[in-house]
């Protein structure tokens, strides 16, 4: 069975982002959508397009790591991996909709240089959460610039 790949880009970015670009051109199979309005105007519209389907890695970058991690924490059973860049697990929305801890594997990267989301207070609230984390911290900043091209995302999209 193949997994469903899903990107979430983050609050100011759209699916033409840098990230949107890179996936839809090296995974064109990736759902990749733009995300709109407040909080629950966008996870009504994620929850719209993920109906009926299954096998969900999700890669969700800053907010869209934030919906990302509140799509999974309601829909775990559907859900195989996330991948989280620099997640924006600070904010009020997190937690006002955290349930549980999450089993799946989670996969974060944060960098040392971010001056939009604490990487130190992401740390905390990760560890707490995901009891299957795997935590790069990473010098680099909010976008993950320098990292985020030489990850190795044919394996972390297809390898659970």
């Amino acid at each position: 069975m193949r997994n469903t790949l899903v990107f979430i880009h983050g609050l100011e970015s759209t699916a033409q982002g840098a990230k949107g670009q890179f996936f839809s051109q090296n995974f064109p199979e990736m759902i990749i959508e733009d995300y709109t309005g407040d909080f629950n105007s966008r996870m009504n519209k994620l929850n719209r397009i993920l109906t009926g389907k299954n096998d969900l890695v999700i890669v969700g970058s800053s907010y869209g790591g934030l919906m990302a991690v509140r799509f999974a924490m309601e829909n775990e059973n559907i859900v195989k991996k996330l991948i989280l860049l620099a997640p924006a697990l600070n904010l009020p929305e997190f937690k006002s909709g955290v349930r549980k801890q999450l089993m799946i594997p989670v996969i974060l990267y944060h960098g040392t240089d971010d001056d939009v989301i604490d990487p130190g207070l992401v740390k905390k609230i990760a560890s707490k959460y995901f009891s299957n984390l795997e935590y790069h911290l990473v010098e680099d900043d909010h976008p993950l610039h320098k990292t985020f091209p030489i990850l190795n995302w044919k394996k972390f999209l297809t390898s659970i």
